[in-house]
């Protein structure tokens, strides 16, 4: 009887490990007929035009994998890595996070996440040569891919109101245009009252490093393995100056102060005709898109002195976080929301340009009849885009020492060349300590 008792002991032991033995989707499918579906949870920020997409995509894809069930987790960008890390060390974590080019850095440094490139490798359908290369290189540390990049987002599109410029009989701007040109133009399209107050600004940007890099300056030393700050260099500090300049200098660019007063944030100031040009990503178009009686393109952000160009990006991906039960189940899942697929229904809604080049180059995207006409010209930003350096140091960095001395800057309250020299040796401090 012992030696009956141990047998059927011995047999089930083999069983439940040929049960957990295996790979790829035939254990999780052994897992739904023992259990029901998988459950794979993903985390996910956005705007309601972007949870919608994500639902939708979702919702369709369900129909054809009941063996999946996707439990969607979305919080506001705010609170999003806070929330995640909190989750992650209290291994409460989901299976799936989105995680934007930057914000990667921070949880690729946590060691959180799983190595993708096995599952790419053994999956038929998937080839990442038909993704952006720039942003597969962002998700790849040494030779791992720990992200599948879903969009990408050149910080290449200057906005423009096409009935201002008409009204003012100013020439639209074209992708070859320059910073005189950007000036010129930001001067003859900016307004004010017999009072002196400014009615109508010629031109906005919030992303003060295009200019860094339109400038021949850079952030630091090495994107990829930063040691040291270069924002104190000769086309750093020209860049710096020059943005500055636009806001107090030649007074065609709202100060934060009346962003504030005007209390209608950048696309209200445009809408209403407050504002003839602003620079961004392509993510504006949805909500631009709602204004049918608006008149507006985009030009390819300027080159800078000598014909330089460059400018910053963004770009999302998802990942998968090493704690998962079910990691087969989870490649999946990020197959539909980053796949063909997926890429092809975030295109039709405008919000952002397809990681899959030939997606980006077709008519979901580029060749559709759907404003902004000219945002073909996406595809070659990408030859010119730098990403933010990769530490997990920098976004301290910035928060700390660099933000707050370039708002002096950019407030008139301090030159640019008193900033550089408070910030950057406190910022090759924090470069050196990781």
């Amino acid at each position: 009887m012992r030696f009956i008792r141990y047998s059927t002991f011995v047999l089930v032991i083999c069983s439940l490990i040929i049960m957990n033995s295996g790979c790829g989707a035939d254990k999780d499918a052994r897992a739904v007929k023992a259990s029901g579906p998988v459950e794979v949870r993903v985390a996910f920020w956005g705007s309601p035009d972007e949870v919608n997409i994500v639902t939708d995509t979702i919702n369709t894809w369900q129909k054809s994998h009941p063996e999946i069930t996707v439990k969607l987790d979305h919080t506001p960008y705010r609170g999003y890595v806070d929330k995640l890390l909190t989750r992650i060390a209290g291994r409460s974590a989901p299976d799936i996070i989105c995680t934007e080019v930057d914000l990667f850095v921070t949880f690729q440094s946590k060691d959180a996440l799983l190595d993708l490139t096995p599952y790419v490798k053994a999956d038929p359908d998937f080839d990442l040569n038909q993704f952006y290369p720039e942003i597969i290189n962002r998700f790849t540390v040494d030779g791992k891919l720990y992200a599948i990049p879903r969009d990408t987002a050149p910080f290449a599109c200057v906005y423009y109101n096409k009935k201002l410029f008409d009204e003012a009989g100013v020439p639209y701007p074209k992708d070859d245009w320059n910073m005189d040109d950007l000036l010129d133009k930001a001067q003859k399209l900016t307004k004010t009252d017999k009072d002196g107050r400014v009615t109508q600004y010629g031109f906005y940007a919030w992303a003060w490093p295009n200019f860094v890099y339109a400038f021949g300056g850079s952030m630091v030393d090495n994107v990829g393995d930063p040691s040291k700050c270069t924002l104190d260099s000769g086309g750093s500090v020209a860049g710096l100056k020059f943005y500055s300049d636009l806001i107090n200098k030649y007074k065609v660019h709202p100060t934060s102060t009346a962003m504030t007063n005007l209390a209608m944030g950048v696309q209200g100031m445009f809408m209403t005709g407050r504002l003839a040009m602003f620079s961004s990503g392509v993510w504006e178009t949805p909500g631009l898109r709602k204004m049918t009686d608006l008149d507006w393109d985009v030009a390819m952000f300027p080159k800078g002195p000598g014909g330089v160009r460059a400018f910053g990006t963004g770009g999302s991906g998802y990942c998968i976080l090493k704690e998962t039960k079910h990691p087969e189940a989870a490649f999946e899942v990020i197959k539909a929301l980053a796949g063909r697929s997926g890429q092809t229904v975030l295109a039709d809604t405008g919000l952002a340009q397809p990681a899959i080049k030939d997606i980006a180059q077709s008519e979901h995207w580029a060749l559709d009849n759907k404003p902004p006409k000219n945002k073909s010209m996406l595809d070659e930003a990408m030859n010119y885009v730098v990403y933010e350096p990769f530490h997990p140091a920098w976004r301290e960095a910035k928060e700390l020492y660099i933000n707050p001395e370039l708002d002096m800057v950019f407030s008139g309250k301090r030159s640019v060349e008193d900033a550089v020299k408070n910030f950057t040796v406190k910022v090759d401090g924090l470069l050196k300590k990781e």
